[in-house]
């Protein structure tokens, strides 16, 4: 009799194994706090209604001026003028995400694995919420400010711009505390300190170091959207960040729920949630007429939707720098 082989006549399943991966986030989300010298901040406070209004009272025009020591006339008075920070609220879902019970057991998994690996996904998911949408805040409101504003797009981003974007805040330049840009430019940074400065001092520390020199500020660095207008070229978007330029505060207790849906064919596990946060920018106002309740991202990003109320630009959230 011919004895059988492997190769012909059996069929050889190779081992396989589910090994509980999930892909996850892979933006950069690491700006939050301390990362940003503070100057992206996230807190925790349960807020209610659409809006977060905060009074607060303006700079006195004139408060200090020439007395004349020959008049014993009647000085006029100087009333005092109030005027509002307005935050934002933002509300945003998670799933639903469906599977039946069938489809875990098939790959010998107890179905609760899938609400462990959801939670796993939708973590960092948001997180990069939180700063996608705050960096949509703040790019938005300091736009608003022309006199803030640094048109690099004759080139890429070098240091020479850099230096330029802290002029903007004059003698108050020790303010800004940090650079928050996307890769592209970062990148472009890095380049111009090798090409141009010599090796031995700026262009041999970047080599050694492996970051670029950042005139005494950290650099965050993330890839959003947020940082970037398409076009042809692309245009990035350099922000100089005062401390506190921009507030991400959890204003609704997250929730998450879970049930199992009867009545069809097979069994399924379905997970939802739901949560809300509000943003703020230093020195500007959310306009809810122009912006209105529960914005898209599009009209975050609007700059005409941030209205500045501070008196003085160096009261503001920063500086923009955009180039190529």
């Amino acid at each position: 009799m011919a004895a059988g082989v492997s190769t012909t006549n059996w069929k050889v399943y190779e081992e396989q194994f589910w090994g509980g991966f999930t892909e996850v986030q892979e933006q950069n989300i690491r700006a939050f706090d301390a990362a940003s010298a503070g100057a992206i901040r996230i807190v925790a406070a349960r807020k209610r209604g659409n809006y977060e209004q905060e009074s607060f009272l303006k700079k006195v025009s004139a408060l200090v001026t020439r007395r004349d020591i020959t008049s014993v006339s009647t000085a006029a008075d100087t009333g005092l003028v109030t005027d509002e920070l307005v935050r934002v609220k933002i509300n945003r879902k998670i799933g639903p995400v469906a599977e039946t019970l069938d489809a875990w057991r098939k790959i010998g998994q107890d179905p609760a694995t899938m609400s462990f690996l959801l939670g796993q996904q939708a973590a960092p998911d948001i997180q990069a919420d939180y700063l996608n949408s705050a960096i949509r805040a703040v790019r938005a409101a300091i736009t608003a400010v022309t006199a803030l504003n640094f048109d690099g797009t004759a080139g890429v981003l070098s240091f020479a711009s850099l230096i330029a974007g802290l002029a903007l805040f004059g003698d108050k330049a020790t303010s800004i505390v940090c650079w928050l840009m996307h890769s592209k430019p970062f990148f472009d940074l890095f380049s111009d300190g090798i090409t141009n400065y010599k090796i031995d001092t700026v262009g041999g520390f970047m080599l050694v170091t492996g970051t670029p020199v950042s005139l005494g500020r950290p650099i965050v660095v993330t890839d959003s959207a947020a940082l970037i207008t398409t076009g042809s070229p692309n245009q990035y978007h350099t922000l100089g960040l005062v401390a506190d330029a921009v507030t991400v505060t959890e204003s609704e207790e997250r929730v998450i729920e879970s049930d199992l849906v009867t009545g069809l064919e097979n069994l399924v596990m379905r997970v939802q949630g739901e949560y809300a946060f509000n943003v703020g920018v230093k020195g500007a106002q959310w306009d809810m007429t122009a912006g209105g309740v529960n914005p898209t991202d599009a009209a975050l990003v609007t700059s005409t939707n941030w209205d500045k109320v501070a008196t003085d630009n160096k009261s503001c959230a920063g500086i923009r720098i955009y180039s190529d």
